[in-house]
């Protein structure tokens, strides 16, 4: 199980990226005793029959994991929304891109804690590849939305450490403003 809701909205938004999309948009939204995460991309998708499968833990996309015959993360995302008074939908079309959405009641005693969440954008907006990440976090009425692109030029890319270090200081001054 994940440690924090930082680790899931990753690993979530990871399959996305490695779906080939070439735009990926994650939202976090906290209002109304609720956080609720809504990922989108244009990646490959996925058939009908999968999309029925993916929730299966003895079921992994053919390919994905040289070594191992199962996937967990959405089963595993699955049995978290439901313990924390959540749920998920999965829709997804081949060749068009996925919509993944998932919501916790915030008040849950098993809701993990948020993490932190700079940390793992900045591992998100260098994940290898030529893709735009578009995140936005809303916060009741407050909210900052950031993409890849932008945040690249702001630092003057995200390939070195001072720029890496920039960025993850404009995030957290982004997150502790909200």
């Amino acid at each position: 199980m994940h440690a924090t809701l930082a680790d899931v909205i990753a690993d979530t938004a990871q399959n996305s990226i490695e779906a080939g999309a070439a735009k990926v948009e994650v939202s976090v939204t906290e209002a109304d005793g609720r956080i609720s995460v809504d990922i989108r991309d244009n990646g490959k998708g996925m058939d009908a029959a999968t999309v029925k499968r993916a929730f299966d833990p003895f079921y992994t996309e053919p390919g994905k994991h040289d070594k191992r015959k199962v996937g967990l993360g959405l089963p595993l995302l699955k049995q978290i929304c439901e313990a924390c008074g959540g749920g998920v939908k999965l829709e997804s079309e081949k060749g068009v891109g996925t919509h993944l959405s998932y919501s916790f009641d915030a008040t849950n005693i098993d809701l993990p804690p948020m993490g932190d969440l700079a940390d793992t954008l900045v591992t998100l907006f260098n994940y290898p590849g030529a893709f735009e990440f578009v995140f936005t976090h809303r916060k009741g009425t407050e909210e900052y939305t950031i993409a890849r692109s932008e945040l690249a030029e702001a630092v003057g890319g995200l390939e070195t450490v001072e720029g890496i270090g920039l960025a993850k200081d404009f995030l957290r001054s982004q997150e502790e403003a909200l």
